[in-house]
């Protein structure tokens, strides 16, 4: 027995010697030192020793288990701090070279615009309000006067939640809901998602509106029409030309499309080589927004006297904006994350 263990353990050190991976490490444990090791297989055989010779030789396999486990844990340290050693010169950082560099995030186009419109009526004296995406029916419709069988709702192709939840389809019951809680005096926006069922070139189902008013005695269409004008001269350029058509908004009376000069033709209609602009057909204008001065009915349903108080409103879509902003033709490229458009803007 005393030769067979000593054969044992040169031949294991033997092959101990010539691991060079932690996985040959495990499997040469395993073969001298598992439940169906060599060992352990000479363990099982000390029932064939003289009873009188069993402990010294069980002492001598005791002992060359804990020897065996113990040039293993250190030819396992070895190979560590080898493996540590060849990283270290052969991954080493050069730290001469440049760094990498993060790329800068960038705020998106959309979220610009409407930060600049936001900042331009701020600076008027506007405060922001806002309000829940899912209104119900009375809210998103019949308070700003549009009853269940108003033709006007035909205008909003709308995502309905329940019989009478819905996506909002403008930011305008955030004005309601305002003059509902608050008296006049009223100066306020209400920039914000909306919701249409509408998908194309020009059209999102999701895009972004701000609404303002402003409600106080004697407030006349000259106040939006100085408001309005400020804004976009600010928003676009100081020379821009801006006018005002008549038009029709269930909630306002009287309502006024209003429109900028062409910002590629400069309201001429023709380019340089005489060809009808691209942008304005022609036409020489852009539209841009709607307003009007509030409905007395609206006035009536928040529980305004509209013998007392007048007030305007106006409605603007941000896509709108940005899209002539930036000589953009085509809505879907704002949601369609795709970054070499991304990074164009800052």
């Amino acid at each position: 027995m005393k030769e067979a263990l000593e054969t044992l353990r040169e031949e294991a050190l033997g092959r101990l010697d010539h691991c060079i991976s932690e996985p040959e490490i495990d499997h040469l444990r395993v073969e001298y030192l598992g439940r169906k090791g060599k060992l352990t297989f000479l363990l099982r055989g000390l029932r064939e020793i003289p009873p009188e010779e069993r402990p010294q030789v069980g002492d001598q396999l005791n002992r060359l288990r804990s020897f065996l486990e113990e040039q293993i844990e250190i030819r396992q340290k070895e190979l560590k701090t080898r493996a540590k050693e060849r990283i270290l010169r052969e991954e080493r950082v050069d730290i001469t070279l440049p760094g990498s560099r993060w790329e800068q995030g960038r705020m998106h186009p959309i979220t610009l615009v409407m930060d600049e419109i936001v900042d331009v009526f701020l600076g008027m004296g506007f405060e922001i309000a806002r309000g829940p995406d899912i209104e119900d029916d009375y809210h998103n419709f019949e308070a700003l006067n549009m009853p269940k069988d108003h033709p006007a709702r035909d205008m909003q192709d709308t995502f309905f939640v329940s019989q009478d939840r819905l996506l909002r389809t403008h930011t305008s019951p955030v004005q309601v809901r305002v003059m509902e809680s608050r008296k006049p005096p009223l100066q306020i926006i209400a920039p914000g998602a909306v919701y249409r069922h509408d998908d194309d070139s020009t059209h999102s189902p999701m895009f972004h509106q701000v609404e303002g008013f402003m409600v106080d005695h004697h407030i006349a269409f000259t106040d939006l029409k100085g408001v309005l004008t400020h804004f976009l001269r600010h928003i676009f350029r100081e020379e821009t030309g801006v006018r005002f058509r008549p038009s029709f908004f269930p909630f306002t009376e009287p309502s006024a499309e209003i429109d900028i000069q062409c910002l590629l033709c400069g309201g001429k209609g023709l380019t340089v080589d005489q060809q009808n602009c691209r942008v304005c057909k022609g036409s020489g204008w852009l539209e841009i927004l709607g307003a009007g001065m509030i409905d007395p009915q609206v006035f009536r349903f928040v529980g305004y006297d509209p013998e007392r108080f007048s007030g305007f409103a106006f409605g603007m879509g941000v896509e709108r904006i940005a899209m002539l902003k930036f000589g953009i033709d085509d809505i879907r490229l704002f949601f369609q994350n795709d970054m070499r458009f991304l990074r164009q803007f800052t």
